[in-house]
């Protein structure tokens, strides 16, 4: 049959199982599955180990069968098979309820795929995928030197993937129907392999050299292809003007320096002046701000709002909480004094207006909020997601300022934006960057800005981790460092990843390992606030002034909560992460993070930011049942030896990868990107932007190349591109 890219996959491989590859591996076209790249390659005598294997992964590994054991089970009717494999590094076990596999006998080698749970202390699959090899297996050559394991699910299988390629290759007499889209002097200057002959490698390899030479060529697909997307975009954005808003002497910007408590460090002042400029200009900004917790970003956002407002325009500042929101209102109200009160008694007639709008607030409260953004009358308008509702208009919208932009969409981001008469200029803002957004500043879609340097006066914050397993009575001790620190008059915060009462909440985790337990893995629930609370009251805090906070409580209480907690009238608070971002006690020395495991590496950095806010040294305590020679351990490990943002954002790349570049995805489950790594291929990154530079600024681009013309237009269709263009 005549096979092409765009050939579904049921005409080749069958509707049964292109339906299986379609729903649970997204994998639709001939194209999808030929891009489908192997994630490592097995050896015999070479195997992944099983000593590194963490329970709760679900993976394929390479081994051999050491012993077979049935017996008769005593308390229930059947028979139980356990099977021992190694590796020549480690060993586990597979177990079966009912169920003999004949040709698992020792010495047999095989793919086993499955969840890893625990048993006595023991790693298992319970009834794991089991593919069993022959010198003569039609489904994967055992004599070939390495063998794919691919991304799998438990519908489809490693070794289903590889007999569908196979079955590929045979019905299309080979891959000799793709066409290669990158231009023929770019592959002979870069010593490029045809696209044909980088998939057969990569599918199909005899030595790691195959692997190394096929990566690289389809590392390069990526990098052009994504290159000459963002440019393309970025060109036509510019064709699309803003409005300037030049600095204004004498107005606001010029009254909020003069009030400022504090003088700007040299870093605040440079960003300044690079905004100042940015927003002069008619071209729009699209700016990422990042800066180490406590480094005084929204300082530098009022800056800016300040000078969009001189020039007659508004400024909205989007925040994660309702809680941060009604901080920042506050914050900004009182650094601009009679300047943010426009139009009441004691308002100062040359100043404007500061407005909060969540969706909590009374009715009446929301229409006046609404009533004053649509006149005009409110320059600065901070709030939560009720920015982005219909009903919500601005007279003239000039710049967004969007804070700890991780917490929201780019169709949240979008909408606001899209308020704006004409484009607003756009400020995001973090104090670690995460994956997605450190990776689409490499591949050249952000301009950045980024303060090191902190304020003078901060305390500094010490991590530790407390292995509660290995060493519980060091948790008995964090629980009297905390006491000791409210009898010096000081306040601490306890973290948990959930609140309690149910198996999850809306304030999981938003890491891999955050996850509830699931049956047969052997981990337990995630630590709750309401059940840790207790347990606190009536143990080791005892007689201590404790509160809870978390989101399922009312706007109204936890408004309250956090106030009497910023007055003194709470000693400790145990939250969710509801007080991950924005929140400013500075009496607050202490953190103790429960099940820190279950956090992202961000995600700890953000936490501890919330304490050592004031003068008073800082102390954050990360209790973790990891093991502190797993993977989970070090990178806790990692966490505690640097007060770093921008090694720890790093860290996290290598943990978590970019996340998807062309889609709504933070975190790499699901990467549009298959091979190209921040880490490793900077310099490629780089080298890709000048090529589609180059391409670009010819007087045909890229007429001349159908294929790669094809191949950008594709993923411009794709709606992945569309969060891209929103991004």
């Amino acid at each position: 049959m005549a096979v092409e890219m765009t050939t579904r996959l049921d005409r080749v491989l069958g509707a049964k199982t292109a339906k299986a590859m379609a729903e649970s591996l997204g994998l639709h076209t001939v194209r999808d599955l030929l891009r489908h790249y192997p994630h490592r390659y097995a050896k015999r005598g070479e195997m992944t180990r099983l000593d590194d294997l963490q329970v709760g992964d679900r993976v394929t590994v390479l081994a051999q069968v050491r012993s077979v054991d049935s017996r008769r089970m005593r308390q229930k009717r059947g028979t139980l098979t356990e099977v021992t494999v190694g590796d020549g590094a480690g060993t586990m076990k597979l177990v079966f309820f009912n169920h003999r596999h004949a040709r698992l006998v020792p010495g047999a080698w095989g793919l086993f795929a499955g969840t890893v749970s625990e048993y006595r202390s023991r790693l298992q699959f319970a009834h794991p995928d089991c593919h069993l090899m022959t010198g003569d297996d039609e489904d994967v050559d055992w004599a070939r030197a390495l063998i794919p394991i691919y991304p799998a699910s438990k519908e489809v299988s490693s070794w289903v993937i590889q007999r569908s390629l196979r079955l590929l290759l045979d019905a299309s007499g080979g891959f000799g129907f793709v066409q290669d889209p990158l231009p023929e002097d770019l592959r002979t200057r870069l010593g490029l392999p045809s696209l044909p002959a980088a998939l057969l490698d990569i599918h199909r390899p005899t030595s790691d050299d195959d692997v190394e030479r096929a990566e690289y060529r389809l590392k390069w697909d990526e990098a052009l292809t994504l290159q000459l997307t963002l440019a393309a975009r970025r060109r036509a954005a510019a064709l699309e003007p803003g409005v300037a808003r030049p600095r204004r002497a004498g107005g606001l910007l010029d009254a909020v320096d003069a009030a400022l408590p504090f003088a700007l460090t040299e870093g605040q002042r440079e960003v300044g002046e690079e905004l100042a400029a940015e927003l002069a200009r008619e071209q729009p900004m699209h700016r990422l701000l990042q800066g180490e917790v406590g480094a005084g970003k929204t300082v530098v956002a009022l800056r800016a709002m300040a000078q969009v407002v001189d020039a007659g325009g508004q400024a909205a500042l989007l925040a994660p909480t309702e809680v941060l929101a009604a901080q920042h209102a506050r914050s900004i109200s009182a650094m601009l004094g009679p300047l943010g009160r426009a139009g009441e008694l004691d308002g100062d007639p040359a100043g404007t207006r500061v407005v909060l709008l969540t969706g909590s607030q009374k009715a009446a409260a929301r229409r006046e909020g609404r009533a004053a953004v649509a006149d005009g009358s409110a320059g600065i308008v901070v709030g939560t997601h009720a920015l982005l509702q219909a009903g919500v208009d601005f007279a003239d919208l000039g710049l967004v300022v969007v804070d700890e932009q991780h917490r929201f969409g780019v169709e949240q981001r979008d909408a606001l934006r899209a308020k704006g008469n004409r484009p607003p200029h756009v400020l995001v803002m973090t104090a670690t960057p995460i994956p997605r957004t450190v990776a689409m500043t490499v591949y050249g879609d952000l301009e950045t800005s980024t303060l090191r340097q902190l304020p003078g006066g901060r305390g500094g914050v010490a991590s530790s981790v407390v292995p509660v397993r290995a060493k519980p009575a060091w948790l008995d001790r964090a629980w009297e460092r905390l006491r000791e620190e409210v009898a010096a008059g000081r306040q601490a915060y306890v973290v948990c990843p959930r609140i309690g009462e149910d198996a999850g909440s809306e304030e999981e985790p938003d890491d891999a390992d955050g996850a509830p337990a699931e049956e047969g893995t052997g981990r337990r629930p995630p630590l709750a606030v309401l059940d840790v609370a207790e347990e606190l009251r009536a143990g080791p805090l005892a007689g201590l002034r404790l509160e809870v906070l978390h989101g399922r409580m009312t706007p109204e209480d936890k408004e309250a909560r956090m106030r009497a907690f910023a007055a003194g009238e709470v000693d400790v608070l145990v939250a969710t992460t509801v007080v991950e971002v924005g929140v400013d006690v500075p009496n607050a020395t202490v953190m103790v993070v429960m099940d820190a495991d279950r956090f992202g590496v961000s995600q700890l950095h953000q936490l501890r930011g919330r304490v050592a806010r004031g003068r008073h040294q800082g102390l954050c305590l990360l209790v973790s049942e990891a093991s502190t020679t797993s993977a989970t351990g070090q990178r806790l490990a990692a966490v505690a030896g640097t007060s770093d943002g921008f090694q720890l954002a790093r860290l996290d790349l290598e943990t978590r990868r970019e996340g998807d570049v062309l889609g709504a995805a933070q975190s790499g489950r699901r990467s549009g990107i298959k091979l190209l790594s921040l880490l490793e291929d900077e310099q490629l990154i780089a080298e890709a932007r000048a090529e589609a530079t180059a391409l670009l600024e010819t007087d045909r681009g890229l007429a001349d190349f159908p294929g790669l013309a094809m191949e950008v237009a594709a993923l411009a269709t794709d709606e992945r591109a569309t969060y891209l263009e929103k991004a």
